[in-house]
């Protein structure tokens, strides 16, 4: 990192800072959903699904743009966010907002498929000893699914690290608050004398893409080796 100008770690910092809160705040709704999509049936199901998915299917600028619309300080929600402290729009707290949002569909069905992998005797075994729904989940499902769980976040994280779309469309692309890796690289490859700059940064995202992905891969390997019991 050494290497890297003042101006580039910043723009690398903030964004680790905001693929790591966008993972966090995404991980226990993340849970719920999978949960409900893999083991629930319940009218809606569909629906729910096609929203968990429609930011992999709509452009980014469009979900960068409703986004804007919605939690932007005019919007219905933002304008009601912004009077106890709370803002979004041209903030990193938005850039954490929209990655989060864009990486929501990898981390769910990461999360689904590692929990549908999970036989269903072994969760009703736990319920008719007398635990509880919850009690069954937080003591049988989830510690068989806490690889699956990490591999959607690592993913999810791998993902929000390089949002750039949705991102400056919601938050712009300002130096040292809103500019993250992706939008740094672009705003380099604008200027004379930037493309070092540019080149350097992607080097970075390369790095921490790669090594997500290896880290995932192993994780899911770990998965399919604990549920076919080797």
């Amino acid at each position: 990192m050494s290497l890297l100008g003042p101006e580039e770690w910043q723009a690398v910092a903030l964004s680790l800072r905001v693929a790591l809160w966008a993972t966090l705040a995404g991980l226990p709704p993340g849970i719920l959903v999978a949960y409900a999509l893999a083991r629930w049936e319940f009218p809606g199901k569909q629906v729910l699904n096609g929203l968990v998915h429609l930011p992999l299917i709509l452009p980014p600028v469009v979900t960068g743009y409703l986004l804007l619309l919605t939690f932007g300080t005019r919007g219905p929600i933002g304008a009601a966010l912004k009077e106890i402290g709370i803002v979004f729009a041209f903030h990193w707290t938005g850039a954490a907002l929209a990655a989060g949002i864009m990486a929501f569909p990898l981390l769910v069905r990461a999360i689904r498929l590692s929990i549908e992998a999970v036989d269903p005797k072994l969760e009703q075994a736990g319920a008719t000893l007398g635990a509880s729904r919850l009690w069954v989940f937080a003591t049988v499902t989830l510690p068989l699914t806490l690889p699956g769980v990490l591999a959607g976040a690592i993913l999810a994280f791998a993902k929000a690290m390089g949002e750039f779309g949705a991102t400056i469309t919601f938050v712009s692309n300002i130096p040292g608050q809103t500019q993250t890796l992706p939008s740094a690289i672009y705003a380099f490859l604008q200027v004379p004398g930037g493309e070092a700059s540019a080149l350097r940064l992607v080097a970075v995202s390369v790095a921490i893409a790669m090594a997500a992905l290896i880290l995932s891969e192993v994780l899911s390997r770990r998965i399919a080796k604990r549920v076919s019991g080797a």
